[in-house]
């Protein structure tokens, strides 16, 4: 594990000091990321989830979220994104979809189980087929589904992401 630069750890330190705001203001969990493209903050975000009644309301997306708004787009490609702990399964799919350019975290997944933020059981979930997992799921096929997307594969104006 390669040493974090000044840099890295001014943004890193602005995640964490997120996180002990939102904690300590009631919002939800210790957690905070914030959102960089160049030497400037454009995203931050304490999680939310209890304060918004939100289960998705995490400090990744929230930051994402804001991030995106302010500059028009829903890619982040020229961005970075440092948060207080490694991302969730539900906040490494939305990292995934912003594709930024890099994400630097503090605490690891096993030292936030450790504070009862275990997230194994959705890690285990995800590779389990939909037969097998705990909330079912369950397929009904569709053709007006089906013609929906036949539509959007014939659709010209569409703008692909």
């Amino acid at each position: 594990m390669r040493k974090p630069s000044d840099r890295e750890r001014k943004f890193l330190q602005r995640a964490i000091e997120l996180s002990r705001q939102g904690m300590k203001g009631g919002k939800g969990g210790p957690f905070g990321c914030v959102v960089v493209r160049g030497d400037e903050v454009i995203g931050e975000g304490c999680n939310m989830v209890t304060a918004s009644n939100d289960p998705t309301a995490h400090a990744e997306v929230v930051a994402i979220r804001q991030a995106c708004e302010k500059l028009g787009t829903y890619q982040l490609t020229d961005c970075e994104i440092y948060t207080s702990c490694e991302p969730c399964p539900m906040c490494l799919g939305a990292i995934y979809w912003a594709r930024p350019q890099k994400v630097i975290y503090a605490n690891t997944r096993e030292e936030a189980a450790a504070i009862e933020f275990d997230d194994e059981f959705i890690y285990s979930e995800i590779n389990t087929p939909m037969t097998g997992r705990e909330i079912p799921f369950i397929h009904h096929p569709h053709p007006e589904a089906r013609q929906v997307f036949k539509e959007w594969m014939d659709w010209k104006g569409k703008q692909q992401y």
